[in-house]
């Protein structure tokens, strides 16, 4: 067989593989190595496979993954979630949807301290949707607003998604968290646009809450200066200099570690829970970066970037032609895989493809996040809804997804303008050194 015959038949060995359900880090260190064996040889492989494991696990550029999951999950564990939507409630609560507005204000607000999508749609679960229940919130309506809202945890910065991105294309992390930023606003804004809309025409789907007092409004405040702090430092540290994203992710770590200390808001069951559960994220994370660089140095010998980057350019279309493809291929692809793997396995082909076009990675950087996101609600995987559906044990999936798909129009809409208007993407790293 020749070396891109292997590739494609290994590309069809790890999509069945997924589908049985192995964990995708090892499928792809698997076929990876099978690969490369074939291709080079089983000592090459073998050796190949250990440096890289050691050199992922070794990566000082990779400690800010485990940094930035740790103050997420002390944020969690310290109740900023729940106190970031008390507030959100407060001002927002007593319009037609509002408890559902207030939701994606809380999942923004976390999201800006968390990173992690299914961690954003788990903690706004459990805080938000008893809420909803007790109001009468209709079950689609509730829980598509949570998963949907979910997906601001890959955009706001930081995310997980943004930092492994800039390693493999060897991007400024610090640009695209930059990147990230108002597009982030801007999908935020159009969530709550989809959510007055559809109360509007179907008003009967809600109860409005109580209006809150001013004094009840502004005692609320307390969940969000602690994230904006957070923010501030972090973001701004990074935006002017003075640190670069590890530095920053610990000092945020520290930093949401002191308020909730400060606070008392976080027992020491909550703080060992913190620890086991960043442990566990981050060995996941880092599993599939390390089987995904496997894969891809098997993906060099076979040929295929080169050959796709090649066929792609030799294409007789307009550019923007090509992006679009790619965009769908990835929706697509976001419908039946992690994100993460998803990001791990399709770089290597796509990134170059977008360079020779002449296209800007920090922007590519964050409309492949954005669609990602799609696939985070959308069937048959959409791993949001069934967060969602671990929390929300009464309502079907089917209704989960319902809802979901509703929500699904305002990421469309935001993915559009950034294509039409990338200098919405590019505007605050334009900014930066």
């Amino acid at each position: 067989m020749t070396p891109t015959t292997v590739g494609i038949l290994g590309f069809v060995v790890l999509v069945v593989f997924m589908f049985l359900r192995i964990p995708v880090g090892f499928v792809m260190a698997i076929v990876g190595i099978l690969g490369f064996g074939m291709l080079v040889s089983w000592d090459a492989a073998f050796l190949l496979t250990a440096r890289d494991f050691y050199s992922v696990f070794g990566s000082y550029n990779l400690t800010v993954i485990p940094l930035f999951v740790f103050m997420g999950q002390l944020a969690h564990h310290s109740g900023i979630s729940g106190r970031l939507f008390n507030s959100a409630n407060k001002f927002m609560g007593h319009l037609p949807g509002g408890l559902a507005i207030a939701t994606i204000g809380a999942c923004a607000g976390f999201s800006a301290i968390c990173g992690s999508t299914t961690a954003t749609a788990a903690t706004m679960a459990s805080v938000a949707l008893p809420e909803m229940k007790k109001y009468r919130y209709d079950p689609a309506l509730a829980t598509g607003v949570v998963a949907a809202g979910g997906s601001l945890g890959i955009l706001i910065p930081p995310s997980t998604i943004f930092i492994v991105y800039g390693i493999m294309t060897e991007q400024s992390v610090g640009k695209l968290f930059m990147a990230g930023v108002l597009p982030g606003i801007l999908l935020t804004v159009l969530f709550i646009v989809t959510i007055l809309i559809w109360t509007k025409l179907q008003p009967e789907l809600v109860t409005p809450a109580p209006k809150a007092t001013w004094k009840e409004r502004l005692s609320s405040l307390s969940g969000v200066i602690e994230t904006l702090i957070l923010f501030i430092i972090v973001m701004g540290g990074l935006f002017v200099g003075f640190f670069t994203p590890t530095e920053a992710a610990s000092i945020g770590a520290f930093g949401t570690l002191v308020i909730a200390l400060a606070g008392r808001n976080l027992s020491w069951n909550g703080f060992v829970q913190s620890l086991y559960e960043t442990t566990r994220v981050s060995c996941m994370i880092l599993v599939i970066v390390a089987g995904a660089t496997v894969f891809g140095h098997f993906l060099a010998v076979t040929g295929i970037p080169s050959n796709v980057g090649s066929w792609v350019a030799g294409l007789q279309v307009p550019p923007y032609v090509i992006v679009g493809l790619i965009i769908f291929i990835y929706l697509i692809m976001g419908c039946l895989m992690d994100s993460l793997a998803m990001i791990m396995l399709t770089i290597p082909i796509f990134y170059p493809v977008i360079i020779t076009l002449g296209y800007d990675p920090i922007w590519f950087g964050v409309i492949i996040v954005l669609v990602t996101g799609m696939g985070v609600i959308t069937p048959p995987v959409g791993i949001n809804v069934y967060v969602v559906a671990g929390v929300a044990r009464d309502v079907p999936l089917h209704v989960i997804f319902r809802g979901a798909f509703y929500m699904l129009a305002a990421q469309i809409v935001t993915a559009l303008l950034l294509i039409l208007f990338p200098r919405i993407t590019l505007f605050l790293p334009g900014f930066m050194q």
